[in-house]
């Protein structure tokens, strides 16, 4: 029984080990490819990763749409991308929330939902997080910064989840 367990233990660590290891290899040949200006490879390296939960292949395809770089640009799949990856704590990702937000790109232009990604981009060190928050803190009320406030605290304690 011991060494079944061993075995079942060694072969997980085995897959979950190699699992990590194809995901870096196709996330690079995404980068080098993307940085070539060969984003029809990038898209196609990232797109099944981003599919399988790799949270930067998600916020790397969610610029590529939002930039329309080597796909029609589509803000609304940016955002989707975006979201996903900022779900998972990618603080870029979050970030690009908030701009996506204030903006009115793909989602509905909300300053205090933008605030709320901000603050948590900010809050995963994100510096440029916490420059945005600010300069937009300054048009808003305090009733809406403390509601972003408030969505933000929850969102953190949800773990991102449903923001």
């Amino acid at each position: 029984m011991r060494n079944l367990t061993s075995t079942l233990c060694l072969t997980l660590a085995v897959l979950l080990g190699s699992a990590g290891t194809s995901w870096g290899a196709a996330f690079n040949k995404g980068v080098a490819a993307y940085d070539s200006f060969d984003f029809a490879t990038a898209l196609r390296e990232w797109t099944p990763l981003a599919e399988q939960g790799n949270a930067l292949a998600q916020f790397r395809l969610g610029w590529m749409y939002v930039t329309g770089q080597g796909v029609l640009q589509d803000d609304k799949t940016g955002v989707k991308w975006y979201t996903f990856a900022a779900e998972q704590g990618n603080a870029d990702a979050q970030y690009s929330l908030g701009v996506m937000y204030v903006l009115g790109k793909g989602i509905l232009q909300d300053d205090v939902y933008a605030h709320m990604w901000w603050n948590i981009a900010a809050s995963n060190g994100y510096e440029d997080g916490s420059k945005m928050r600010d300069m937009y803190a300054k048009t808003m009320t305090p009733t809406q910064i403390e509601k972003a406030q408030d969505l933000a605290r929850e969102c953190i304690r949800k773990k991102y989840k449903e923001c």
